[in-house]
């Protein structure tokens, strides 16, 4: 008997849908170039005709005028064919109204109505994971995808040829990932990002600086008016972390040389172009940008790239609806390196069930026309200072608890152990060793700072006094002012980690967090069976 064609494929099985999560704070000018490529995206790679793509963007903002302007941005790019929900303010306070929050101060913090801008990224993500539950039971084969709003769906190479500008190109990311998903086994995917690196400046300055001095001194041996040669060589990629100052502790080798500065500009150009040019880009370090540590896509197929995972980029990561009980931990302490964390926390439980796959997003940390984020919290800035200090603190405390809680893990912390572990001498050695570590990088930082200042300072170097430099010497200055007020002996971040008396209370705080992780974990699924999220 011939089966009806039409029959047949009203009996295929739809590709499953997806929902992409943006979570914003103050950022429209990032949030209109991740919605753009998108429809870029989209354009070039469609999936399903694209009507199993929507949009989740998820308001944390505390400026009026940028929540009205990322609800205009849904508004418009909604009527421009993307299917965008706006989970605002008042979207998100009818959900918490309908919410037993009694034992949900772990995960989401205390909320109340004139507190919901600037919650923090992860108490933001906890509560898109709660507005989702709803959906999931309506459609139990979404995949949610969460990005950052800084993020584009695009991937970069180097220049060709190491000549002009890197290279850009759109992957068959919603194709690749359902046939991904086909293996029932898989709950939660992460990729990885290009471009910017994924890490705070804390953690880079050492190098950056090593770089940047390795540039000067170069330049300083080179004639102004020659040929530019910065070039003939491909940007370096750093996939192995090496833009990171303990890039030993993530389980990766740190380079011993600097890395060289591939020159972006094109056609025919001079080495005091050249220094102009990296100069504008300098001061954009202390928003994350690290120009001569940059990372590339290196194609390879989705089958080929499979991985088991052990952290989770918050800026590029999907799970299945029933993953959802994998919330943000920790999230009201408001410390970075909760993706790592999250990982660990995956992995010891879902083991296989967690993977990577080479499907990269782009990270641009700065707006070009701005020079800078639009957003960072953690850092403050007044007129050309920059203060690093509250990121700084928070990035110091959340290596704290990475590491601290990675030796819980392998002590039987999730319940695989005989008792009870000790969270708090753990806490302190982690600590100590964490505190030798961050002094041993000031150490390196001001040693290699000291330099930098010796090259921009040098009399007979060609750049003093030369005409149409001046502004790439104020970027050099304003560059070593705000180092040594960061990352100095006297800098507050690392003031703020020394005394002992905040210390004590941070750590405190961190192991009673960690004590409550059981019953957070027990009232997070109780709120998502009961169906009231």
């Amino acid at each position: 008997m011939r089966s009806n064609p039409a029959e047949s494929s009203m009996n295929k099985p739809q590709p499953p849908p997806f929902v992409v999560v943006i979570p914003v704070a103050d950022r429209p000018g990032h949030l209109h170039s991740c919605l753009a490529s998108l429809q870029q995206q989209l354009r070039h790679y469609p999936y399903a005709d694209n009507d199993r793509i929507s949009v989740l963007i998820a308001d944390d903002s505390l400026h009026s005028a940028s929540l009205a302007a990322h609800a205009e941005l849904a508004a418009r790019f909604n009527a421009q064919g993307l299917r965008i929900e706006y989970f605002g303010q008042t979207q998100q306070y009818q959900l918490l109204q309908g919410l037993e929050r009694s034992g949900l101060q772990g995960i989401l913090g205390d909320l109340r109505p004139d507190r919901l801008g600037h919650k923090g990224a992860s108490i933001m993500r906890n509560l898109c994971y709660l507005h989702l539950a709803r959906r999931v039971r309506q459609q139990p084969d979404l995949l949610i995808w969460f990005i950052d709003s800084d993020q584009e769906f695009r991937v970069i190479g180097p220049a060709q040829n190491g000549q002009g500008q890197e290279q850009e190109q759109f992957l068959d990311y919603f194709n690749a990932l359902a046939q991904l998903f086909q293996e029932p086994s898989i709950q939660v995917v992460t990729g990885k990002v290009v471009g910017d690196p994924p890490v705070s400046p804390a953690v880079m300055a050492a190098n950056f600086i090593a770089d940047a001095g390795a540039f000067l001194g170069q330049m300083g041996q080179l004639a102004a008016d020659a040929p530019c040669s910065f070039h003939g060589q491909p940007g370096a990629d750093t996939d192995d972390a090496a833009y990171h100052d303990m890039a030993e502790l993530f389980g990766f080798s740190r380079p011993q040389e600097p890395f060289r500065y591939p020159c972006p500009l094109s056609g025919a150009h001079s080495h005091a172009d050249c220094l102009r040019q990296f100069t504008q880009r300098l001061n954009r370090f202390f928003d994350g940008e690290h120009p001569t540590r940059r990372s590339y896509y290196r194609p390879q197929s989705v089958a080929d790239s499979l991985t088991a995972a052990r952290t989770v980029y918050t800026g590029n990561y999907l799970l299945r609806g029933q993953a959802l009980r994998f919330f943000i931990p920790f999230a009201p302490l408001r410390l970075r390196m909760a993706g790592p964390l999250l990982g660990r926390l995956i992995r010891a439980e879902l083991g296989p069930g967690f993977v990577s796959v080479n499907l990269p997003l782009l990270h641009r940390r700065t707006l070009e026309g701005l020079g800078r984020s639009e957003f960072r919290p953690g850092v403050a800035r007044q007129h050309s200072a920059v203060d690093l200090s509250g990121e700084f603190e928070r990035q110091f405390y959340g290596d704290v608890l990475l590491f601290a809680m990675e030796k819980l893990l392998q002590q039987g912390f999730l319940g695989q152990g005989p008792g009870p572990v000790p969270i708090r001498p753990c806490l302190d050695q982690t600590t100590a060793a964490l505190l030798q570590r961050y002094q041993g990088m000031q150490q390196n930082s001001l040693r290699r700072l000291q330099r930098l200042s010796q090259l921009q300072a040098e009399p007979q170097a060609w750049w003093q006094g030369r005409q149409g430099l001046a502004q790439a010497r104020q970027e050099i200055d304003r560059f070593i002012a705000n180092c040594k007020a960061n990352f100095g002996e006297q800098a507050p971040g690392y003031t703020r980690i020394k005394q002992v008396a905040a210390r004590e209370g941070r750590l405190t705080q961190i192991e009673q967090a960690i004590a409550n992780h059981a019953g957070d974990r027990a009232a997070w699924n109780k709120t998502l069976m009961d169906g009231t999220a």
